[in-house]
């Protein structure tokens, strides 16, 4: 019978990895990959060798139709991501929505994203929060930032090194420099890191040591 699994890999410690996800990636009959040469890299180390193919935001338009047919014809598929669980900010969206339109079973597996470390960490209120993942990089970016300062629950957004100073700053001026932050980066890799604070504080503290590695910013709502 087929069916689309959701397969989560690891955002840093292979060790993160299922039993489970391993013996499912080596049943199906395709793999869908992000990037297929940073997944080769996994399903490597885990003797994997089903056949992989590409499935990014660039393809996935016009290769749908064909992975739609192959799971009508009785095949199972397996759709993994980079790093962390598909959908969450990857690619997955759309073929998982084909299928249910098209009533083919899906089923998506737990596992490792890298926003829900980072939310319990934090220490901010997690029984209610909003995931806004990455923001607008230009257009739409400040109506977001004007609609968010008025959120009173705990918000969740993903950022790269290369953004994180200006998002911070942004943070300082939309909602205010004393509102708490906690600002993770490199989850479950050797040099995972939590900072947390006022954003003001924070902001000061990446200022004086050069990101690296991706990050999630976890904001207090408004009180």
């Amino acid at each position: 019978m087929s069916k689309l699994y959701i397969i989560p890999t690891p955002i840093g410690n292979l060790e993160d990895m299922t039993l489970r996800a391993i013996r499912i990636l080596k049943e199906v009959e395709i793999i869908l990959a992000e990037d297929t040469r940073t997944s080769k890299k996994l399903l490597n180390h885990f003797k994997v060798e089903t056949p992989i193919f590409s499935f990014h935001q660039h393809n996935e338009h016009k290769t749908l139709k064909k992975w739609i047919e192959r799971l009508e014809a009785g095949e199972c598929i397996a759709l993994i991501s980079d790093a962390g669980t598909p959908g969450i900010s990857d690619p997955g969206f759309l073929l998982v929505r084909e299928c249910v339109k098209q009533e083919i079973e899906v089923e998506c597996l737990p596992g490792a994203t890298a926003f829900v470390p980072a939310l319990i960490n934090s220490g901010l209120p997690c029984e209610k929060f909003v995931f806004e993942g990455f923001l607008p990089v230009k257009k739409g970016r400040q109506t977001r930032l004007e609609l968010l300062s008025q959120e009173n629950r705990t918000m969740v957004f993903y950022e790269s090194p290369h953004r994180i100073l200006k998002t911070l700053t942004q943070f300082c001026n939309y909602f205010g420099e004393e509102r708490l932050v906690s600002v993770s980066r490199e989850i479950s890799k050797l040099f995972e890191e939590t900072k947390r604070g006022k954003i003001k504080e924070v902001l000061a503290y990446f200022q004086e040591r050069k990101p690296k590695g991706e990050f999630v910013i976890i904001v207090e709502g408004k009180k």
